[in-house]
């Protein structure tokens, strides 16, 4: 599993794989994994999806 620093690491990695546009499959942590879960909380939070793109032109 991890310890909180594990999960806000995770989280913040996250975070930065969304900003710089890294697909969400990048996730370096294995199902099951509660890094997992923050990781992907934390890309989402800053994702820039295709549909979002799309609506602001």
């Amino acid at each position: 599993m991890g310890t909180r620093g594990d999960l806000v690491r995770a989280l913040a990695a996250g975070a930065d794989a969304g900003r710089s546009g890294d697909p969400v499959t990048a996730c370096p942590y294995p199902s099951g994994d509660l890094r997992r879960s923050a990781w992907v909380r934390g890309y989402a939070k800053t994702a820039r999806f295709a549909d979002e793109q799309h609506d602001q032109k």
